[in-house]
């Protein structure tokens, strides 16, 4: 490592992508002066494994963490965290960003900028213009509204972000960050500041997150808060059962009142019952799967030296742990 201390650090996931990833350094070289240390997380690359020459070549130091195994990306960033947290007793912020040219160097500057407050903790980037298709748009305007209905929290920011030495400490031991990156950063109940950021071409090649990956990325967030989702499906389910229990009576009203036609009132009440009887079920093992992951939460921070199978240092690094 260089005698001059960084000023900032950052964290990006690789994976299958040195093309892309080589482009990051470089830009990210012009942009710091070369004042920035970077964490790459090789995700189990097999095709394209990652090594320290794209930092060399680009003048930073920094290190490869070469995991043993893919993880995903959000689990890889968590890895980075921890390995920050740990390893890195620099009093500077730390950048989450990509590293396929989607989240802009240039924009480090501006989230920096917004980190300075005393009252911020991290500075979030949300999307200004998206170039995406009809069939993505769609589904994130409903996975934004789904979210905010079942979590009662508005989430429109995603990995992009700048964070202070505080909030690395907190969201690595947070087990919750390995899952969803972006909702863990909501339930930290850290001070977030977003700032409404453009987003970049790629470098090269193509997202190798398919229609269905980004599906289960955006339901891995709901599994972030999943006691509030619980509760609130449960208190969905009992007032269901409650308005077909009111509706049962109404139905047995008209049936003694004599407005009820021939065959109907037995129709109405059998599906009437069917409804109670089953969101009152659901109702019930909603309640008992909160106690479940209430019970269950596990305490203990992510161990990342389990996933990192080689630490190859850019060359004026410094010797790592």
């Amino acid at each position: 490592m260089s005698t001059d201390q960084p000023q900032v650090v950052i964290v990006t996931p690789v994976y299958e992508d040195v093309e892309a990833s080589t482009k990051l350094f470089a830009e990210l070289a012009r942009e710091t002066r070369g004042r920035a240390f970077v964490v790459a997380v090789d995700d189990g690359s097999v095709r394209q494994p990652l090594g320290p020459g794209g930092l060399e070549s680009a003048g930073l130091p920094g290190v490869v963490l070469k995991l043993k195994r893919n993880v995903g990306h959000q689990r890889a960033i968590a890895i980075g965290l921890s390995y920050v947290n740990e390893q890195l007793p620099y009093a500077c912020p730390t950048v989450v960003m990509d590293s396929d040219g989607e989240d802009l160097p240039s924009c480090i500057p501006v989230l920096l900028r917004d980190l300075d407050r005393c009252e911020i903790d991290v500075v979030v980037a949300e999307r200004k213009n998206r170039v995406e298709t009809f069939r993505f748009k769609v589904f994130y305007v409903l996975y934004k509204r789904l979210f905010r209905w079942m979590t009662g929290r508005a989430i429109g920011f995603g990995n992009f972000m700048a964070l202070k030495p505080a909030a690395v400490d907190r969201l690595a031991a947070m087990q919750e960050t390995s899952i969803h990156v972006a909702a863990s950063v909501l339930a930290s109940k850290l001070r977030v500041a977003a700032h409404s950021l453009d987003r970049g071409p790629r470098y090269a090649g193509t997202s190798k997150m398919n229609f269905v990956g980004l599906a289960l990325h955006g339901f891995k967030a709901l599994m972030v808060f999943a006691e509030d989702v619980l509760v609130r499906a449960g208190i969905a389910c009992a007032l269901i059962a409650g308005l077909s229990v009111v509706a049962a009576a109404t139905a047995v009203i008209l049936k003694v009142v004599g407005f009820a036609t021939p065959g109907w009132f037995s129709v109405a009440l059998g599906i009437l019952l069917l409804v109670f009887l089953q969101t009152g079920a659901l109702a019930l093992m909603t309640l008992m799967l909160t106690g479940v992951v209430r019970s269950g939460t596990v305490t203990t921070a992510l161990g990342y030296r389990d996933f990192v199978g080689e630490i190859l240092p850019s060359a004026g690094a410094g010797p790592q742990p």
